[in-house]
């Protein structure tokens, strides 16, 4: 699956739907699945009138209420599981016709050199930090309706307790072809999904230490980023690195299409959102290093998990740079989707394996999505980054 939009639309229209006493099916862990029934929803916005992504018009999880836990900062200097991206200059933003409007202008940056993780971070190092520093994640949290209903327009209902639970989102794939403007076919609210249980009470991350973790809202990985000395790495470092030294090219490998010759990354082969021909040998998600690393050996830069960047969303940023070049930039100072204005959003970059070309292009290095920041989904991990 693949990109990030219209978050809270999800929501409220979830949370008139249940007002309205709309049904819950798909439940196979006794009603702790709710998925939408279109035909008996609200009328959708028309900002989803269009074709989305995987990640496109994400649904994000409702607030929850904030939990103070302390993280002692670490000084971290190893760089053990990292390696050394170099500084340099390069354009940034779209490379071919499949680009968004929000990748242009294509813009002159200036990068110094950093370190970042080879890998995106796994269950066995999310594990250790939990274990020291007895963090709860996003997911394990209860919603606050108060915090939610500001999100809002007003007059919004209030959903059910029984919905205002400890939750998230899962992928649960469409018994055949379905409107791909509709997310709401292939997405999931279910009671008991987060980190240790990605895909609900039924899942668990036994033996897969080096699976990338998931189910990690921007604050959790935050948390962990203090606790490791480390930081998540801005718009434009995760882009240098991803394009691994190559000069406008289209993925990180260079250009071929994804799904001629070898497979490249863990991607969507097949008809999204329902039929997976699984060519890479992946359904959901695969161990990290799985595929062949880029120029500068990081992997899984294209597909597996989104991955959260340091930056603000804003849809013009780009067009707000000096255009003669800028260097180090951190990003907007403020969020603004469109599609969303109420929401506080950050980039998510990378793909996962949801992606595919006949309706997203999540691999392509310059692709930028966007997710609030409470989200925490199946396909949405992290990696972390380090200065000298």
């Amino acid at each position: 699956m693949s990109q990030a939009k219209t978050n809270t639309l999800f929501y409220v229209a979830m949370a008139m739907l249940l007002v309205m006493g709309c049904k819950q099916g798909n439940n196979k862990d006794n009603n702790t699945t709710t998925k939408i029934q279109p035909k008996q929803a609200v009328n959708i916005n028309p900002a989803l009138k269009k074709p989305i992504c995987c990640e496109s018009n994400l649904p994000s999880r409702f607030k929850a209420v904030a939990v103070s836990q302390p993280i002692t900062a670490t000084t971290n200097n190893n760089h053990d599981g990292m390696v050394w991206v170099p500084s340099g200059t390069f354009q940034m933003g779209g490379d071919n016709s499949q680009a968004q409007p929000d990748e242009y202008p294509k813009h002159k940056v200036t990068l110094t050199g950093f370190w970042m993780d080879a890998t995106e971070v796994t269950n066995a190092q999310f594990a250790l930090f939990v274990k020291a520093t007895g963090y709860i994640t996003t997911a394990e949290q209860k919603p606050d309706w108060n915090i939610l209903k500001k999100q809002l327009p007003a007059g919004t209902p209030k959903p059910p307790d029984s919905l205002l639970v400890p939750a998230s989102l899962v992928f649960v794939a469409a018994k055949g072809r379905v409107s791909l403007n509709d997310y709401t076919q292939w997405w999931a609210w279910k009671k008991g999904a987060d980190w240790k249980h990605p895909h609900g009470p039924g899942s668990n991350i036994k033996g897969k230490d080096n699976y990338p973790v998931v189910q990690v809202s921007f604050y959790d990985v935050q948390a962990y980023c203090k606790w490791a000395g480390k930081r998540l790495p801005t718009e434009a470092e995760w882009e240098w690195a991803a394009r691994g030294g190559l000069t406008n090219n289209i993925y990180p490998w260079g250009n071929e299409p994804v799904n001629s010759g070898k497979p490249k990354a863990n991607t969507w082969e097949g008809v999204f959102p329902y039929k997976n021909t699984v060519k890479d040998g992946y359904y959901y998600l695969a161990p990290v290093a799985s595929f062949p690393a880029n120029g500068y050996h990081l992997y899984d830069m294209a597909g597996n998990v989104w991955e959260w960047c340091a930056d603000y969303y804003n849809n013009k940023y780009y067009s707000t740079l000096n255009p003669n070049g800028v260097t180090n930039p951190q990003g907007p100072t403020k969020s603004y989707d469109p599609d969303e204005p109420l929401a506080i959003k950050r980039v998510v970059r990378g793909g996962s394996f949801l992606c595919n070309d006949s309706y997203c292009s999540g691999y392509r290095v310059a692709r930028r999505m966007k997710t609030s920041e409470d989200s925490g989904m199946e396909h949405l991990g992290f990696r972390c980054v380090q200065d000298k």
